[in-house]
Order: structure tokens, then sequence, then C-alpha cells
């Protein structure tokens, strides 16, 4: 395929090479529309340049979409670093990838994600001011899983209160795939809440705190392997992993009533939100569910302000109830109407968003 073709939806591709620290990396900018782009940094060994590029693309493009939803005034962009992240970083590695990074002067903010940890980015810093969520003693937010699990809980709040006509999620059965940061906070909450839960992580450790953390509580809890959690009887599917896992193979398994997760990409293609809907499975976007995270590092770049972040964070439950109503009034799914939404949103806002025009990066990013 002619290059131009396939990234003619993007402003910008940047090809990162460092002989000296071996970094290989892509930046690609989706959309600048509504401010400088704003997205994480993967790390993961791709087997070829074209996956990588493939991926860099499409999460781009989401983060534009996410940005839109989530109302921060920021465009989409996303980073990947070509490598294992399990013996290919070093400090070098990264201030390398930050010179990059100041090199497009201003129009790209990047911080962790997938294979990346906020230290990371430490190092970065010392080459680039454009970089967000590093640990408050460098200026910045600090976890971003707290509001990211925040916004699952106010998405679950809100699917319950348009299935059930009710915010309160006791009572329920919740099938959580992924015990990470976010998805362990998630099933804390539930227990606390007196919901029962199923649950699939591969790490051991994490399953036998969650266990013990029900015991405690008298709450019911049952473990299951990766390939169960999808056909258990659940009220809920929380996916909090990796993304593609609702498919052709999985969708037939779902008896749940909805899936709402923090998963990046759940659906493996657009056309299995329609399989959904035609199986009377309510499904939240996941950029809508998941936009704690981002909200939290967005407004980090004006100074950070938890309760200024955990009151937008709040605003995910009506902007999901929104979109489920849309979606039915208008016989489309789910995901159709997100994507209306954050189309109609940064065709409105282009027109007035001038903020960043005049300066070549913000005044607020000068932190170090």
């Amino acid at each position: 395929m002619d290059m131009f073709e396939q990234i003619r939806e993007h402003e910008q591709v940047v090809f990162c090479n460092d002989e000296a620290t071996g970094l290989k990396a892509i930046i690609a900018i989706h959309s600048t529309r509504l401010g400088p782009a704003l997205g994480g940094c993967r790390m993961y060994p791709y087997k070829t340049v074209d996956d990588a590029l493939e991926d860099v693309l499409r999460l781009s493009k989401g983060m534009t979409y996410k940005c839109a939803a989530a109302d921060v005034d920021f465009g989409g962009g996303k980073a990947v670093i070509i490598g294992d992240p399990t013996k290919d970083k070093s400090p070098e590695l990264f201030r390398a990838f930050g010179q990059f990074v100041e090199s497009i002067q201003g129009r790209f903010y990047t911080g962790t994600d997938m294979g990346t940890d906020p230290e990371d980015f430490v190092h970065a810093l010392k080459e680039t001011n454009c970089i967000v969520g590093v640990d408050e003693v460098y200026g910045g937010s600090g976890d971003s899983s707290v509001p990211t699990a925040q916004g699952v809980i106010f998405g679950l709040q809100a699917t319950s209160k348009a299935l059930w006509d009710t915010d309160d999620l006791s009572g329920k059965s919740y099938s959580i795939q992924g015990l990470g940061k976010v998805g362990y906070k998630v099933a804390e909450y539930l227990l606390e809440n007196g919901a029962d839960l199923y649950v699939t992580d591969i790490n051991q450790k994490a399953i036998d705190q969650i266990v013990q953390k029900a015991k405690e509580m008298g709450a019911g809890i049952k473990v299951v392997n990766s390939d169960e959690i999808y056909s258990q009887p659940a009220d809920i599917f929380i996916p909090c992993a990796m993304g593609g896992i609702i498919n052709d193979d999985t969708i037939p398994q779902l008896q749940v009533k909805a899936v709402v997760g923090s998963a990046n990409n759940q659906l493996k293609e657009e056309r299995h939100g329609h399989i959904l809907q035609e199986k009377g499975i309510l499904y939240a976007p996941d950029y809508i569910v998941n936009a704690g995270g981002l909200i939290q590092v967005a407004d980090e770049l004006y100074s950070p302000n938890k309760e200024r972040v955990l009151k937008k964070t709040k605003a995910i439950y009506n902007s999901l109830l929104n979109i489920y109503r849309q979606a039915e009034s208008e016989g489309i799914t789910t995901v159709e109407a997100a994507n209306k939404f954050c189309e109609n949103r940064i065709e409105a806002r282009t027109r007035r968003n001038s903020f960043f025009s005049h300066m070549k990066r913000p005044k607020w990013a000068v932190r170090m």
C-alpha cells in the first residue's frame, strides 16, 4: 500500500531511529483540530514495522475520539516503541525518545501505556516538557488508574440505570477479566458494595488477594480460567485486560446483559457492535468508559487538581446515558452513537478552540 494512502487520515507520522540506544519508535498524530495531540507511548516487540505502524495509526485515531468524548481540548496521538519492555529499556533510550518528542515542538504530549511505566518517562522529561503522567514528586498527577477505575464505576452505574432504573450496583453479579491496576480497584469497589464476582487473571497474587478480600466481606466470588470468563452467568461483563476480546468466538458464549470495561478496543471489528445489539447485550463504548486516566493527564498540564479530575470524570455517567438514549432513539449501535457524538463535537469545537494557535507550546507545559 502507498504510504501516504495508509496515513491519509493522519496529520503527521514520525519514524524515530537512534542507533546508539537501539530506539526504534513511531509517533502518529491523528488530529490537532481540538488542540495538541495527546496519547500514551507503548512498548511492544512488534514482529514487523508494518505491525507497529498499523497499531499506532489505529490507536492515535482512537485518541482523537477519546479526547473529544472526554471534552479535554486535546487532539489524538500515540507513540509506539518497538522492543521488549522486559529487556530493551534503558534511561538513554527514553532520553532519546524524549528528544524526538521535543522535536515536534509541542504538537504531541505523551506518557505511560502498555509496556512502559512512569519511571521511564522521568528520563524522557529531562529532554522535553511534553510528558504527562509521571509521579507527583516530579510535578505529575500520580497514578492514573485511580480515575480510570472511577470512570468504570460511573459507567457501571449509568448502565445499571439504563437496564434496571437504579444506580445501585449491589445484588448483581459481575465477571471481571483482568485484575491489574484498574480491574482490581473495580473489583474491590464492587465487593465493598455487595456484589458477587467471577474473576480471572494471569497474576495469581492478584487472584489470591481479591479472594481473601471477598472472604473477609462474606461476598461471593468464583475464580475461572481465561477461556471460561466469557461464559459466566453474570449480569455485566467487565473487560479490563487486552483488546479485541469481543469477537466471533466470544460473543456466542456471553450470557450477560451488558459489557462495560476499561480495556481499549474491546470490539474486534465494528460489526461486532451490531452483533451485540442483535443479541440484546448493551455495550458501553470503551473510550467513553475508560476516559478517567486521560482526563487526569490532560488536567495535569494545567497543574494537577484531584477534585477537578473527579468532577470531570463523573461526567462519564451522563455522557454514557445520553449515548444509550441516542442509540435507542435513532436505531443505531452505541458505538455509532458515540462516534457521531464525538464527530459532532470535533466539528463544533474546531471553529472555537484558538487557545493554542498563538504559541508553539502552552505556557503551562514548562515544569522543569
